[in-house]
């Protein structure tokens, strides 16, 4: 049967103030300041869109579902009470009456378990729960780094320029089972934020960064084949994996290989609460370079009239393919210089370029800025002795003119030494200081929404945890109405 829908949001604000006088009668009194935080802002929060959007998903027999919209604001409401797993929200449904009736329920008549999986169903547009074939052969891990900190080398088998192309062509299809999903987060809480100028999607700078998700201890497999009984024990054979989009990793933070996901997310580096944008599960040997193009071009995909401004990048993402495709569709990069992909390098026999993309004179000093003309692509810079404030002296100055050398680089040479504007300026340092957003936002995700004590088994579920944990994100940043209080109108009625 099709969900019934009757009063919209103003009904729920009735049924929460109704039962919450009938149930807790002393609650402004009772109740610690951060529950009634979380409760101010889910009585602001409508929800009764939802109703509409997930009519076509149920079937017009058979019983008459839970309400859409009570359902996944319960979702939001155990991201929010930390806790993760379905059985025990049913549970704390059941046995504490405030969280059944900030979720829209009747107390004493709360879903079970079964009908939280049936929702989770509906906001899937997959048969499977999986993306990837879960029989196929063994994959190796990547190699360990040689030094504490350092990420593994890319173990991906195509080169990041042909995957550009690939990509351009034809887009990513990894994020389309979540698609709904997606449409969800868009319509309810990232175009909101945006009517709320949290983020400018007409010019938006995004930072992007991929982080470790562990999902299991270990990999879980079983073989196939007949290799074992034969005394062959480390055969490529086929396997039959429980988790197959996930495989190990290694995560640089802990210094460990690691079983799980490597989740990439885009993020609004100009946004005050380092929201979320978009987000990608890929496996965990898959690098950040290439975590970058997949996410990427899938957001293209699902956000078609959103219009990229800057992008901002670790050393990681250092790679000449990048700035060449960003050039081409007007988009600044700010990418921090890798050192081992190929500076200071000999430019034009005269000078050398330092690991900031500055040019280094003859006598090995760092030249000064002395301009730029962004419309043809040029930067200069000036002999740091004839520029006092530096405090450079030279006995053997590499021209005899009064006002020094001058030195102009092209943009066009060598478009990922030498950006517009330059690493060294501080127009650059201030923009770039803003990719650790990212850092914030995958922190907020993994440490105070604890994301990885989901413990699931399936992309399905992690990606439902994920984009409940992306809306609370946005949910949290909201300014609270000012013209109805929950607690206001509670304490009135008393």
């Amino acid at each position: 049967m099709k969900p019934s829908v009757s009063g919209g949001h103003s009904a729920y604000q009735d049924l929460v103030l109704d039962q919450l006088r009938k149930y807790y009668p002393s609650a402004a009194d009772s109740l610690p300041a951060s529950t009634w935080e979380i409760m101010e802002r889910f009585w602001n929060l409508d929800l009764s869109q939802v109703d509409s959007l997930m009519h076509d998903r149920y079937s017009v027999f058979g019983p008459a579902p839970r309400t859409p919209s009570a359902m996944l604001r319960s979702v939001l409401l155990s991201v929010e009470f930390k806790i993760p797993a379905v059985t025990q929200w049913v549970s704390a449904l059941r046995q504490n009456h405030l969280y059944a009736i900030l979720s829209g329920f009747q107390v004493g008549d709360t879903p079970g378990i079964g009908t939280f999986y049936d929702f989770f169903h509906r906001l899937w547009d997959a048969d499977k729960p999986n993306l990837r074939n879960p029989i196929h052969q063994p994959k190796k891990p990547p190699a360990k780094p040689g030094k504490k900190g350092e990420k593994a080398a890319s173990v991906e088998k195509i080169r990041i320029e042909r995957l550009l192309e690939i990509l351009q062509e034809s887009p990513p299809d990894e994020s389309d089972p979540a698609k709904f999903l997606f449409t969800l987060f868009k319509d309810l809480f990232l175009h909101p934020s945006a009517d709320q100028g949290l983020i400018d999607l007409k010019q938006l700078a995004l930072s992007g960064d991929g982080t470790p998700v562990r999902t299991g201890a270990r990999e879980r497999k079983k073989r196939l084949c007949s290799c074992l009984d034969n005394g062959i024990h480390n055969c490529d054979c086929d396997r039959k994996y429980s988790q197959p989009d996930c495989d190990i990793g290694w995560d640089s933070h802990r210094n460990c290989y690691y079983f799980g996901y490597d989740l990439y997310m885009l993020t609004a580096s100009d946004s005050e609460s380092d929201l979320p944008v978009f987000p990608l599960l890929g496996p965990a040997s898959r690098h950040d370079l290439h975590g970058f193009a997949y996410t990427f071009f899938s957001m293209k995909k699902c956000l078609p009239d959103v219009s990229v401004s800057k992008v901002i990048l670790d050393s990681a993402h250092d790679a000449m393919p990048l700035y060449k495709y960003f050039k081409k569709e007007s988009i600044t990069p700010f990418i921090d210089l890798n050192w081992k992909a190929g500076a200071p390098v000999a430019y034009k026999s005269t000078f050398t370029v330092g690991k900031d993309g500055v040019p280094i004179c003859r006598a090995g000093f760092k030249m000064h800025p002395n301009g730029k003309d962004p419309l043809h692509e040029y930067l200069f810079y000036r002999c740091p002795a004839k520029y006092k404030k530096s405090g450079c002296f030279c006995d053997h100055p590499c021209s005899d003119s009064f006002y020094g050398r001058v030195v102009k680089l092209s943009s066009k040479d060598n478009p990922r030494l030498f950006n517009i504007p330059p690493r060294d300026s501080v127009e650059w340092k201030a923009e770039y200081n803003a990719r650790t957003s990212s850092e914030r936002c995958n922190k907020r995700e993994k440490i105070d929404y604890k994301l990885e004590d989901g413990r699931h088994r399936s992309s399905w579920m992690w990606y439902c945890r994920l984009y409940s944990i992306m809306m609370c994100q946005h949910l949290d940043a909201w300014a609270l109405s000012k013209t109805s209080s929950l607690k206001d109108l509670f304490c009135k009625a008393a």
